[in-house]
């Protein structure tokens, strides 16, 4: 449907470039019509899984489009997985195809059929547009993302038709899309963050601008040469976007919009990103793989510099509702912190083939995120942590996203994660772990300092029992998230 309009409104307007190839809206969309029949002419049904396991490209846009249209499931797997956490994905899914730019490996002896990008050219190339279509209900599924997110082992998230189209319209609405936008498209495809905008803006005509992975110095080029409009980034990505702006500028004038999304930010983070950014707006956007991504944006994020709302991560986006409820399901009332509940024609149908899970994870119709969080007298709301990763010390809860903001805004810290462990007199302590911006700050004393500095600005019971300080980067998901229960597995017994 998105291509079928820009195929008649803006057929010769680039819709990606992929490296140095351009591809006009013409040729996706014919190449895209051509998937279904390919994947047919294997022996492929509506209904099958189809999975990709590949970098960012234009073959991924083509698949995210076509498999879906074809009646089948695209299966997005995450590239930065171990063999055999893809092999275990894969055998749930039972995909019948594997559509991968690498060498499979153990892959290749649990899906049908292997075909390489290449093939996958040969197959479009011999495939007739539009041959066998078929006819696709608004509530079929389209999507499986398997995703634990920091909080364990990975679940199946379906997105129905429904689901995406009416993400497209909440993420064009909050990110005010345009024809004339160019996209930079360097989150990986293999998460809802990477591909949520492609939809709302491929209906729209707008051009994508592909990175097969991110680099920081080779964003910062494209953004110069394409004359980039928006990008929404992962926090981590912003740090490293910050830092290689702030010490080799570049012409990023023609920057819109400076999104973020997929994990908390720091204050210290918007406040030097709008310094190295200063055209370009500053927005939020708080989501999950099972709200197809998008439930909150906080526009203008920089107007909220010198107090306002810095650290909401927005209002529910039209179409979206969003409350807090405490243990026993009520409804919470403004300023009063208990878990966040999302409805909305976005929310996914269940888990695959997990009906426990399902059921855990919806309360009267509402899905549970599992963070924890307040909405104030204007239902912005406000993420204190996770459900499980809250720290109750001494009987206090405390929330290590307050404790992060207190430790990133020290000019040593580069990154920084918070915990608990156990402790035999607080039964939880807070416990730290900072990376230094330069190997040189490496001081005796720079754990006290830490310590001192975070006195400043939170209560004495919130300050890390003990801050485990290094050079090396904090571990992340595919997505950029803080794998914390990788940090946070050595001090807890299983």
């Amino acid at each position: 449907m998105a291509l079928a309009r820009t195929r008649r409104t803006a057929a010769h307007r680039t819709a990606l470039v992929c490296g140095d190839q351009p591809i006009t809206y013409a040729e996706l969309a014919d190449r895209c019509d051509r998937v279904a029949p390919a994947l047919r002419s294997l022996g492929l049904e509506p209904g099958d899984r189809v999975a990709i396991l590949a970098a960012n490209c234009h073959r991924y846009v083509e698949a995210y489009m076509g498999v879906p249209a074809g009646g089948m499931v695209l299966l997005s797997l995450n590239t930065r997985l171990a063999p055999a956490e893809l092999v275990e994905i894969t055998k749930a899914a039972r995909p019948k195809l594997l559509v991968t730019d690498r060498d499979p490996g153990p892959l290749a002896d649990v899906v049908p059929r292997v075909v390489t990008l290449d093939e996958w050219d040969v197959l479009l190339d011999e495939a007739t547009p539009g041959a066998m279509p078929v006819e696709v209900s608004e509530d079929d599924l389209a999507m499986l993302y398997f995703t634990g997110g920091t909080t364990g082992r990975p679940k199946g998230v379906m997105l129905t038709h429904r689901n995406l189209v009416a993400n497209s319209f909440h993420k064009t609405l909050a990110c005010r899309f345009r024809p004339d936008d160019v996209y930079l498209a360097v989150a990986p495809f293999f998460h809802v963050a990477g591909t949520a905008p492609l939809v709302g803006l491929l209906w729209m005509g707008g051009s994508f601008v592909i990175l097969p992975a991110f680099d920081p110095a080779t964003s910062l080029d494209a953004i110069e040469r394409h004359r980039v409009t928006v990008a929404i980034p992962v926090p981590t990505m912003v740090g490293a976007l910050v830092a290689e702006q702030t010490s080799h500028p570049r012409d990023v004038s023609s920057l819109r919009l400076m999104g973020h999304a997929g994990s908390p930010i720091t204050n210290d983070l918007v406040r030097r990103a709008h310094d190295a950014f200063p055209a370009a707006e500053l927005a939020q956007f708080y989501g999950a793989t099972e709200t197809s991504s998008i439930v909150t944006s906080l526009p203008h994020e920089e107007l909220h510099l010198e107090g306002g709302r810095l650290g909401s991560v927005g209002q529910p986006v039209v179409g979206v509702e969003a409350k807090v409820v405490d243990t026993d399901g009520e409804e919470c009332e403004a300023g009063v912190a208990g878990e966040v509940l999302v409805r909305g024609p976005n929310v996914m149908v269940g888990y695959w083939e997990n009906a426990a899970a399902t059921d855990a994870a919806f309360l009267d119709g509402w899905y549970r995120t599992g963070d924890v969080g307040y909405l104030d007298d204007e239902s912005y709301l406000y993420l204190l942590d996770r459900a499980k990763d809250m720290i109750v010390t001494g009987g206090e809860n405390v929330y290590s996203l307050e404790v992060e903001n207190a430790l990133s805004s020290h000019p040593a810290v580069l990154e920084v994660a918070v915990f608990g462990v156990p402790d035999d007199r607080w039964v939880e302590a807070v416990h730290a772990v900072v990376v230094v911006r330069d190997p040189s700050l490496l001081t005796d004393n720079l754990e006290s300092e830490l310590r001192e500095h975070c006195r400043v600005t939170i209560a004495g019971f919130k300050v890390p029992k003990a801050i485990s300080i290094q050079v090396d980067p904090l571990p992340k998901s595919g997505p950029g998230k803080v794998l914390k229960r990788e940090l946070r597995a050595p001090y807890w017994p299983t």
